[in-house]
């Protein structure tokens, strides 16, 4: 009994020591992460946040604001209207994509002579850097010199302002995010078409359905999941997009172009109102919390099939 007792207790101690010996490993993995994470995430947030309720003066110091720097934001009418051209450039920068990626995808899961070369020339655009389609697109979009309005005028049709009037300069430089990104769309679409089951589409053969009826009641369905995931990713990317609406337009003509994160930049490093834009950068992510908790409202409606 005695030694039965201690070869239970001998267990137990080398049981534990084998416990603390994975948790002095464990922490010795998880530290430097952890230290990484507070580093490049957490400090800059709370040093953002601090910056947010101060005035910084060009030579360095820093006076106490509270809530000053959010209460001149909310009587801003220049900060609001970057609010709503951000939205209206988003969505205009997330529909046409995921519109024309899905008509893309429904097109290359057809088979048809040399598809892998199409596929391959099609998806190029999002290969490139933004800034070198950025100052591409401005070339092709100049008033007189561009390739644009000639061809217009080729066609007899009269030249457009493009990214040259208030009027057009938004829905242009979602058109230059349609061109780069709906190739994205059409791969995440594409991945999903080809992973659908063939059951339901033979049995709608033979019961007479016609494309249109299997798009709409089997195809649809099943691959709404997918159109759900290439529209989170798209709306964020339009949120935060900045480089090719600076190297176009810098917010111009005017300010018909200036969304959150040019006016965040002209705060910041053109006019040095450090603390104003550290507001800024905290109401931003507000929003941006509140875009993806309604995505991910939608995301949990989309059910896999």
């Amino acid at each position: 009994m005695a030694e039965a007792l201690t070869r239970a207790t001998g267990a137990a101690r080398a049981a534990a020591g084998r416990r603390a010996h994975y948790r002095r490993r464990y922490w010795a993995f998880a530290l430097p992460a952890a230290a990484i994470v507070l580093a490049v995430i957490v400090f800059p947030w709370l040093f953002t946040l601090y910056m947010s309720v101060h005035e910084w003066e060009p030579s360095g110091g820093a006076l106490f604001m509270g809530l000053g720097n959010y209460l001149k934001l909310a009587a801003d009418a220049r900060f609001a209207w970057a609010i709503l051209r951000t939205l209206y450039f988003a969505a205009l920068a997330v529909a046409a994509p995921v519109i024309l990626g899905v008509a893309a995808a429904l097109a290359f899961n057809e088979r048809f002579p040399l598809r892998g070369l199409a596929r391959t020339v099609f998806i190029l655009p999002m290969m490139a850097t933004p800034v070198a389609i950025a100052l591409v697109w401005s070339m092709m979009f100049h008033p007189q010199l561009g390739v644009l309005n000639y061809l217009l005028s080729a066609l007899g049709l009269p030249p457009a302002s493009w990214t040259y009037s208030a009027d057009t300069v938004i829905p242009t430089l979602a058109l230059v995010e349609t061109w780069q990104w709906t190739p994205l769309v059409m791969l995440i679409v594409l991945g999903g078409l080809a992973s659908l089951p063939r059951d339901p589409y033979e049995a709608a053969l033979l019961d007479g359905a016609g494309a249109w009826q299997t798009f709409r009641h089997i195809t649809l369905p099943l691959i709404w999941p997918f159109i759900v995931v290439a529209g989170v990713i798209r709306t964020i990317d339009a949120l935060k997009s900045f480089d090719v609406i600076y190297v176009i337009t810098q917010g111009g003509p005017g300010t018909a172009s200036e969304t959150i994160n040019i006016f965040l930049y002209q705060q910041a490093f053109a006019y040095y109102h450090l603390g104003y834009a550290g507001a800024v950068t905290v109401v931003f992510f507000i929003l941006i919390i509140a875009v993806s908790l309604v995505l991910l409202a939608m995301r949990q409606r989309a059910k896999w099939q």
